[in-house]
């Protein structure tokens, strides 16, 4: 049960960041591009169908490619110096 609550809080929190990123296209005072990252990137880690557009515009963009491996060492980096010591997500 606990589980599945996690999975719908985390869906709606990734579309909640998609709306804002939508509306911070159009309002000066959101970034929108920033919110729409944080949004893709939490509808990744429960999407099946956002890690296929992921991989597909990695694909079609080289450099975006780069740019997430680079950001996903980053990360897997920081986790490790805080002590969250999760497996690598490659």
């Amino acid at each position: 049960m606990r589980r599945r609550v996690k999975h719908w809080a985390m869906l709606a929190l990734g579309w909640g960041f998609m709306v804002l990123g939508v509306l911070g296209l159009f309002l000066p005072i959101l970034q929108g591009v920033l919110f729409l990252c944080i949004g893709t990137i939490i509808l990744s880690r429960r999407s099946v169908r956002v890690r296929w557009l992921i991989l597909k515009a990695g694909q079609r963009w080289p450099k975006f490619r780069v740019a997430l491996e680079k950001a996903r060492i980053r990360a897997a980096r920081l986790r490790w110096r805080l002590g969250l010591r999760r497996r690598y997500d490659g």
